[in-house]
């Protein structure tokens, strides 16, 4: 998609006949619907999928904000959900059952690991996990029984991508489905459906939102399969989004690509200052040519987002707390995706993390303006 495209599926399409003219989608805060007859009650009992009956299933808002995203993501259909793990768990539950095998990416999002490992394997479903850079690596993996390949491209701590097109194409001939977490480069950096892979999900409190005051999920994909997702998983777990929150999602896409150029920009200046540094040892984001992934970054998005991580020369507790805590505008916290920036210690999320991944940071670098930020930086690493 080219610019044009992506501004007016963020500024105009699907809201052509607003009621009463409202420039602004209106939020339709109601959680039931009524009918002007029972035949048409009967209607909408009968065939939910396609009806406004109770805000459990559609909504109005919501669905405005479904076809914008699915659009985006150049998929047939979007559902959303409550949180990103609820979509993440949906898109899978819906397409397994007991004694089935799942590949996975090791680096995936804690919460996704933690269903591989602790939920599904309690009913009999076993997950390989994989490092996902090598696609025969991958391929080895694939048992009679394997049903999903599950991806997140680039991962969020060591931001190691997958050979999407490669893997969708393999996993097509083994009629496996595929779904990769798309959360970090999003939509305007990277349509994973348009490489072969089946679902799409997202955290949409990440850039979708892009403003740090929601939480939700989002999976795109197939009608067939975002259908039958509707009637398995989604009705029947009531993981439902809000309107309100709905209407917030659509308010942020209003600046969706504004903010990702920026935080691409931004983080490219810092990526690069950081990289100098000599209390650095090393940065990794995929569109530094120091990354051993750089042309395959390339070649599957056309940017990044403001998510990287760096190697401190120290993997000394104290002394990486010190540098932490030192940084004005920098927030501690987890997530990211937001205006603000952010940092994550590696051993603050990971208390007993190996010798060699102590001196792990991750950033998230905001809107705030970049060289705001390189003197934070600058002035944290000076006692490092």
């Amino acid at each position: 998609m080219d610019n044009k495209e992506i501004t007016y599926i963020l500024h105009h399409y699907k809201e052509e006949d607003l009621p009463f003219g409202a420039v602004s989608p209106p939020i339709f805060q109601t959680s039931i619907f009524s009918f002007k007859s029972s035949y048409e009650f009967s209607k909408a009992l009968n065939d939910e999928i396609n009806n406004y009956l109770y805000t459990r299933g559609n909504n109005p808002t919501v669905n405005i904000l479904e076809e914008k995203v699915a659009a985006l993501e150049q998929g047939e259909k979007a559902k959303f959900f409550a949180s990103g793990v609820a979509a993440i768990a949906s898109s899978i539950l819906a397409f397994v059952r007991s004694g089935d095998h799942i590949i996975s990416v090791k680096d995936c999002y804690s919460w996704t690991y933690t269903l591989f490992e602790r939920y599904l394997s309690r009913f009999g479903i076993k997950t390989t996990f994989v490092e996902g850079t090598d696609v025969g690596e991958i391929e080895d993996a694939i048992k009679p029984n394997t049903r999903i390949i599950y991806l997140e491209s680039p991962t969020t701590f060591p931001f190691k991508l997958q050979d999407l097109k490669k893997i969708a194409a393999m996993a097509k001939r083994q009629a496996i489905r595929t779904i990769v977490d798309n959360s970090w480069a999003t939509p305007y950096f990277q349509q994973p459906i348009n490489m072969g892979i089946d679902l799409v999900v997202h955290s949409a409190s990440k850039y979708l939102g892009g403003h740090s005051d929601l939480v939700a999920g989002v999976i795109i994909g197939k009608k067939k399969d975002i259908e039958h997702i509707f009637k398995t998983e989604f009705l029947n777990i009531g993981a439902v989004i809000e309107p309100f929150t709905a209407w917030l999602i659509l308010r942020g896409l209003r600046t969706l690509h504004i903010r990702m150029q920026r935080h691409f920009e931004s983080t490219l200046k810092i990526a690069k200052y950081l990289s100098s540094h000599p209390k650095v040892e090393r940065v990794i984001y995929p569109f530094l040519k120091s990354h051993p992934q750089f042309e395959l970054a390339r070649r599957q998005m056309s940017g990044g987002s403001g998510l990287f991580s760096i190697k401190l020369i120290t993997g000394n507790i104290s002394r990486i707390r010190k540098f932490v805590d030192k940084l004005h505008y920098f927030k501690r916290a987890v997530s990211w995706g937001g205006y603000e920036s952010l940092i994550l210690p590696y051993v603050v999320s990971h208390p007993d993390a190996p010798r060699d991944l102590k001196p792990l940071v991750r950033l998230h670098i905001g809107l705030e303006e970049p060289e705001m930020l390189i003197r934070d930086l600058e002035n944290a690493l000076k006692d490092l």
